[in-house]
């Protein structure tokens, strides 16, 4: 298998198969074996019934995994990663915040990278939420500072990497939490000296349904994170 796309879900039934739809579009003209995995956290409202109602297309396998005992988006991904084949992993979010036009260029930019993210705060890229881009433009600020990582987009989600590099980290202390598991995921891919890029998306606004994030625990959490990461001996024993 040569590319795999790992989507985590929780009450997506609005947006799933349109997002499917879009990344077998996209992905599809590079000639390349594709698996979609869809690891769904028991959705009340019928995600998992529309994933497997989708219809079938030459080249595209699409998996769907219901998760009854384990809830949580960054361990949902990690049973993704665990579950696929691919040689190259694609991990985004399910709300149409993350274009799968963007995935051609991040998955052919790993014949040259083992880790490639797609940054809203590089040239070129951006949100359509300004408020929403203004905070997490200097919340990363914050994080670079405390990290001097040089990673411009710690918050992003909007990642691929190659199986390889990726079955190099240790995915059990990373793929924890919510949203702060891709601050981990990029401090630590910088410290073991992987070759990162950043390549410009444009985050648009969610189409279907609500988001599942909490600021106030959101903030604690990120924050928390960066701090154990740079100044804690647990941060410093996972990159020794």
């Amino acid at each position: 298998m040569d590319i795999s796309v790992i989507l985590p879900t929780y009450c997506e039934r609005d947006n799933i198969a349109n997002l499917i739809s879009a990344i077998e579009t996209s992905l599809l003209p590079l000639g390349r074996e594709i698996e979609i995995l869809v690891v769904d956290d028991n959705s009340p409202d019928g995600t998992a019934e529309v994933i497997r109602a989708h219809p079938a297309r030459p080249g595209v396998q699409v998996r769907c995994f219901v998760r009854t005992q384990e809830r949580g988006l960054a361990t949902a991904i990690r049973y993704g990663i665990q579950q696929s084949s691919g040689d190259r992993i694609v991990v985004m979010d399910t709300d149409f915040n993350h274009s799968p036009t963007n995935i051609p260029q991040m998955v052919e930019l790993l014949d040259e990278y083992e880790l490639v993210i797609g940054s809203r705060f590089v040239k070129g890229g951006g949100m359509e939420d300004r408020k929403r881009y203004i905070f997490s433009l200097v919340y990363n600020w914050f994080i670079q500072l405390v990290l001097w990582d040089g990673i411009r987009d710690s918050l992003s989600g909007f990642f691929a990497m190659r199986r390889q590099a990726l079955f190099s980290l240790d995915l059990a202390v990373i793929f924890r939490g919510y949203g702060e598991y891709f601050i981990r995921l990029t401090y630590i891919a910088f410290r073991q000296k992987l070759k990162i890029v950043e390549v410009p998306v444009f985050y648009t606004l969610r189409q279907h349904g609500f988001s599942k994030s909490r600021f106030g625990s959101m903030l604690h959490d990120y924050t928390s994170t960066t701090l154990s990461l740079r100044f804690t001996k647990f941060g410093q024993n996972l990159i020794e």
